[in-house]
């Protein structure tokens, strides 16, 4: 996986002081995205061992808050694995941090479904299902913020998204209940 920047200080996306890792890939190419040189899965520099704790030691002061993976897209299967080590890393390290998580796709139609095709007994897996790693994605993040970024319905007063059809999902409450709790925020 390749990744377009890490920010250490960032405050945009989420809430608090938080470090965001910007990963680079995306099939999206939403009209207007703010961070169009991520779509190639090429763009910025290879995610290394050193890239992981770099991120790490960047996580260790008191007065960061969390993780926050964008893109690009952290949810394409070239990506998947990759951000799962780094969350399992984070989630052990610092479990005390929060992990959210941005993505063009929606929970419901998209990641719920792959969490389910990925869960079927091998011989029933349907053809073409997405690769795996998302039951156990959607386990480590604790907000997720869904949806593809609509420059029809931007809204600068939005908190934490761009546009207004993205949705701040709390994924450990929802997959407790089985039904899908967004945040006010």
């Amino acid at each position: 996986m390749n990744y377009a920047a890490i920010k250490k200080t960032d405050v945009a996306n989420g809430p608090g002081i938080r470090v965001s890792l910007f990963v680079s890939g995306c099939r999206h190419r939403c009209k207007g995205c703010f961070n169009s040189e991520a779509w190639d899965f090429r763009y910025g520099r290879i995610y290394t061992e050193e890239t992981e704790r770099e991120i790490l030691q960047a996580l260790a002061p008191e007065h960061i808050r969390g993780l926050s993976v964008l893109g690009g897209e952290p949810m394409e299967p070239e990506n998947r694995g990759t951000v799962l080590g780094l969350l399992q890393a984070v989630h052990r390290q610092y479990p005390g941090k929060d992990i959210w998580c941005y993505t063009g796709y929606d929970y419901e139609k998209d990641l719920l479904q792959w969490k389910v095709r990925e869960e079927l007994p091998d011989g029933a897996r349907q053809r073409g299902a997405s690769g795996g790693n998302t039951a156990e994605l959607l386990a480590l993040i604790d907000v997720l913020v869904d949806g593809e970024f609509m420059e029809e319905r931007k809204n600068l007063r939005l908190a934490f998204r761009g546009s207004e059809n993205q949705r701040i999902i709390d994924v450990k409450e929802s997959l407790k209940q089985g039904r899908t709790i967004c945040l006010a925020l």
